[in-house]
């Protein structure tokens, strides 16, 4: 990490980062206690959420936008938008605002994809590809650091200052986001095109997918890591009824364990490029999905040194899964179409998820959630081995091996000067004298 942060162009790129992610860190919570304020509903607090999720269906074509432009200057321009779309939440005053809130966070979710997408194909173009395990094991440092206080700072924030005050600091961080990247001199050619001009615009926009279905690497990473989110989502909801039914505490003390997972985050972000290079990319999102299996089984007996240990491991997986898929993705797919496969992948992990986390939800109140929180390890436990099998699709990067040893010749003597054998019998008598 410290080699790909030396990078002028990769830490103007971080600093950049660094803004935009805290502003989104501390936007997201507030955003739905700003709508429970305004109606007093936890249902509609809950559906700012939706709202930022719904925009996924419309990954593939914000994809192809993105491939159709340069990296730079899109980035700097979604970064723009975004704290433009953020201005009329200026106008919020009462519970007959709550749309303006909903249409801002499914706008908000557009230019999240937007902007991943880009992103991932800025990253390609400023770092070699060995360094790209380290740039986006920093980014994921940073972003499960921003987890830990990012939400809470937003909701203290809104409590102490307000929405609209609240607001003005996150469009200054996207802001800040866009004159930094701005500063970025990146040479690109042109608009990163699909190759074949006689393709129909349908044919274009499921170009990603058809690349996500041929390459078998990535066909394999989004089937493992998709049957794991199938279920990994339940837990947002278990883990209330562990807290209240296993550790007989009150709700707010989720708040400690989630603590506990963003700390097994900033690990696990500290060690994936390490584990991407021993294990390749496929590797690392197994050791993710897996590391989530045993967590999952700890959490269904109850008992809070346990569940310590769990969350510090269920933090530990997100990072890696999320390194070794984007770097797969970012090694395995040709410059012209990185948008649209980052897009598309986005896609196909965060839909089950999101489906997961409303069927938990619903399932928490008919079943044991200890029984659930066993399905949820063996499911991705078995997830995590599928993934460990095909490992081999993405072999460790191999060491520079070592110098030949050049073998020790040595120089040759000077020949002796002949000897006159008269000249040395005088000298011996001369001796012997």
């Amino acid at each position: 990490m410290r080699i790909v942060l030396r990078r002028p162009d990769f830490r103007l790129l971080f600093v950049a980062l660094l803004a935009s992610m805290a502003a989104e860190s501390v936007l997201l919570l507030a955003l739905a206690v700003w709508a429970k304020d305004l109606t007093g509903s936890d249902g509609m607090a809950g559906a700012t959420i939706f709202a930022i999720i719904a925009p996924m269906t419309l990954a593939p074509l914000v994809g192809w936008i993105v491939d159709r432009c340069r990296r730079r200057p899109f980035f700097v321009a979604a970064n723009l938008g975004t704290a433009v779309l953020l201005a009329p939440l200026f106008a919020v005053r009462d519970r007959a605002d709550i749309w303006i809130i909903y249409a801002v966070a499914a706008c908000y979710g557009l230019s999240y994809i937007a902007l991943s997408a880009a992103l991932s194909g800025l990253i390609r173009q400023l770092v070699p590809s060995e360094l790209l395990a380290d740039a986006n094991g920093v980014l994921q440092t940073v972003r499960q650091g921003l987890r830990l206080v990012g939400p809470l700072a937003g909701a203290g924030l809104y409590a102490a200052i307000g929405g609209w005050l609240l607001v003005a600091l996150a469009m200054t961080g996207f802001l800040a986001a866009a004159a930094v990247v701005g500063l970025l001199r990146v040479a690109e050619s042109g608009p990163s095109g699909p190759s074949g001009a006689d393709l129909s615009w349908p044919a274009e926009l499921g170009a990603g997918l058809r690349h996500l279905a041929g390459e078998p690497a990535l066909r394999r990473a989004l089937l493992g890591y998709g049957l794991g989110s199938l279920v990994m989502g339940f837990t947002e909801s278990l883990i209330f009824a562990y807290v209240d039914l296993g550790l007989h505490r009150e709700a707010a003390f989720v708040g400690v364990l989630v603590t506990v997972q963003g700390v097994g985050g900033l690990l696990g972000g500290l060690v994936s490029a390490a584990v991407v290079r021993r294990a390749g990319e496929v590797g690392s999102l197994a050791a993710g999905v897996t590391f989530f299996g045993p967590a999952a089984l700890a959490l269904a007996y109850p008992r809070l040194w346990l569940g310590v240990v769990a969350l510090l491991l269920a933090g530990v997986s997100l990072p890696l899964t999320m390194v070794g898929l984007n770097t797969l993705i970012q090694r395995r797919t040709p410059a012209r179409l990185v948008g649209r496969v980052a897009a598309a992948s986005e896609a196909l992990v965060s839909g089950p998820q999101a489906l997961s986390i409303g069927t938990g939800a619903l399932l928490v109140g008919v079943f044991d959630y200890r029984l659930l929180f066993a399905l949820v390890g063996m499911v991705t436990t078995a997830a995590g081995a599928y993934l460990w099998h095909h490992r081999h699709l993405t072999p460790p990067a191999q060491p520079h091996p070592p110098l030949p040893r050049t073998p020790h010749i040595p120089a040759p003597r000077r020949p002796l000067p002949p000897v006159d054998h008269e000249v040395a019998v005088v000298a011996r008598r001369s001796r012997g004298r």
